[in-house]
């Protein structure tokens, strides 16, 4: 027996399970959407962090890893155990049809198990749900959790699709729109640092009330 997963997020550039075969691919009728919190590795409950999962939609593809485990099925059990605890935010895991390029007929595997989320926050408390990319790059920009922060996670993804020769545009315009967001917020900080430098270097001003002015005029 054989175990197949499909990587999307994190997983494309950092799997962290032993594995034995890695195929660059695709699957159908779904795409990536930042549309989960993540509240323990990327973020906090306080600040969640946005991070990737799929959304069905008929037509699409979503390139991604496809990760092999073979060797037994203690091996197999000792990689999902490592996925679950990883993968906790996901409430459901689907099989897919796994496709290389070239081949958009035939499925090269078929039963890749992929973790994936309900898109409704009462079934999942993870789901966060779509927003503007703005939205979402103000939350990306900004929060942070043991493992790292929100933006590494989404530079790393970008980095990575483009790695394996799949770029993908949904990626490249949220990460750009991060960016934007970063250099405004350094702006501001950086306004705020020379104000107070300014300030600090500003003599020593005594205010006098109006009626001791005029009675010092007087004199």
């Amino acid at each position: 027996m054989v175990l197949w997963v499909f990587g999307y997020g994190s997983l494309v550039w950092n799997p962290g399970f032993n594995f034995d075969d890695k195929v660059i691919g695709f699957i159908k009728d779904y795409r990536r959407v930042f549309d989960l919190a993540c509240i323990d590795h990327r973020g906090t409950p306080e600040h969640p962090a946005r991070t990737c999962t799929l959304e069905s939609k008929k037509g699409t593809i979503c390139w991604g890893v496809a990760y092999c485990v073979k060797g037994g099925i203690e091996k197999e059990r000792e990689a999902m155990r490592y996925l679950e605890r990883r993968e906790c935010e996901y409430d459901k895991k689907a099989l897919v049809d796994f496709y290389k390029e070239g081949d958009d007929f035939q499925p090269a595997v078929t039963g890749v198990t992929l973790f994936i989320s309900t898109p409704d926050k009462i079934v999942n408390r993870y789901y966060l749900g779509p927003a503007s990319f703005e939205e979402m790059a103000r939350t990306i920009a900004t929060a942070n959790g043991p493992c790292g922060n929100n933006r590494e996670y989404l530079f790393s993804l970008e980095k990575a699709m483009l790695h394996i020769g799949h770029k993908d545009d949904y990626v490249i315009e949220l990460a750009n729109e991060v960016r934007r967001v970063l250099r405004g917020l350094k702006d501001k900080k950086a306004v705020g640092t020379l104000f107070a430098a300014i300030k600090s270097k500003l003599p020593l001003i005594q205010v006098v009330p109006l009626h001791e002015a005029a009675i010092v005029d007087s004199r």
